[in-house]
């Protein structure tokens, strides 16, 4: 986070205003930093990804870093929320910002995450295990490493991507049948079966019906099946307003020189309208309905060519991941 004086405030906002606009990079308003993804990047973890925002290409220095890992976890039905996300901030990130200020920082930045991931219409459909029993519990951390401008919009490449990357480990249910036999040696041998389909029987059917006890994991190449609900989880696209315009990807110093923040989350699904997840306004300053309105209008706008970017290089990455999973697989 950046602070400037208020000629330097004074000096960014009218070269942003001017005919035609100047930024310090020579970028236009709409235009963004390279961005640079990478998924797989954690061995221990379900799906991980890494997402940088104007890192400097001759050193690799400076731009912004994030950091993602989704980890699934067993739990009992009941026990708590199927989904848990949190996000941290490394102290070199914010040198300048106290501890108590830092954790204000990190739980803002976590309940923008949560609010719009967690909510139960974009929930993954494939992380139970044993109906009713046993299901699979998705921790997401999310890291920033370093802020140069634009954190929301990384924090939310970086969430989507390492769920993309996640693999749901398949599962086979199985149940523990004693032997034949005295009962009072049935704790001493026991059967293992697997249970592929339920027994739907009739009310004259008098056979014992299979009750599913436990589960196993099969070994597969591939690790899994991809997390369910690909087409549904959102970008986040960040417009910079000033009076009469607003632009995209900013740095700290012109964040610092903005009264009013827009934060737009868009998912675009396959075959279907758009749908707008969510949207926040930060900052002192002030909008009303109809710029609002219009503001909308230009987020889906760039939201899309952001989805579209990012949905092909998450393509790339999985095409690169499954292949070297499949060789490390035959070659064990």
């Amino acid at each position: 986070m950046a602070s400037i004086s208020k000629a330097e405030k004074a000096y960014i906002q009218s070269s942003l205003l001017s005919d035609p606009p100047l930024r310090a990079d020579g970028r236009g308003l709409i235009d963004f930093r390279t961005i640079a993804l990478e998924s797989g990047i954690a061995p221990i973890a379900n799906g991980s990804a890494r997402v940088s925002i104007g890192k400097n290409a001759q050193d690799g220095g400076g731009g912004t870093e994030v950091v993602a890992a989704a980890k699934l976890e067993v739990e009992s039905v009941g026990d708590g929320e199927d989904w848990t996300s949190c996000n941290d901030s490394s102290p070199t990130a914010y040198p300048l910002l106290s501890p108590n200020a830092l954790d204000d920082l990190q739980h803002d930045m976590t309940s923008v995450l949560n609010a719009t991931l967690s909510h139960p219409t974009i929930r993954p459909k494939n992380l139970g295990i044993l109906p009713g029993r046993k299901s699979w519990l998705l921790n997401l951390d999310v890291i920033v490493f370093s802020d140069a401008g634009n954190i929301f919009d990384a924090i939310f490449m970086a969430a989507r991507a390492a769920l993309w990357d996640t693999k749901v480990p398949r599962t086979k249910s199985v149940q523990y049948r004693a032997k034949k036999g005295d009962r009072s040696d049935a704790t001493q041998a026991m059967d293992m079966d697997v249970d592929e389909t339920a027994h739907v029987g009739s009310a004259l059917d008098t056979r014992q019906t299979i009750q599913v006890t436990d589960f196993e994991l099969p070994d597969y190449w591939d690790e899994g099946e991809p997390l369910d609900g690909r087409q549904t989880w959102p970008v986040c696209l960040t417009l910079n307003l000033l009076p009469t315009l607003h632009f995209l990807d900013s740095t700290l110093q012109e964040e610092a020189s903005v009264p009013l923040k827009l934060l737009v989350f868009y998912s675009f699904p396959l075959d279907a309208t758009p749908m707008l997840r969510g949207m926040r306004l930060l900052g002192t300053g002030v909008s009303d309905l109809v710029q609002v309105k219009s503001l909308l209008k230009d987020g889906e706008k760039y939201a899309r060519n952001v989805w579209v970017a990012l949905e092909g290089k998450l393509k790339d990455e999985d095409l690169r991941r499954n292949k070297k999973a499949r060789e490390r697989f035959l070659n064990r």
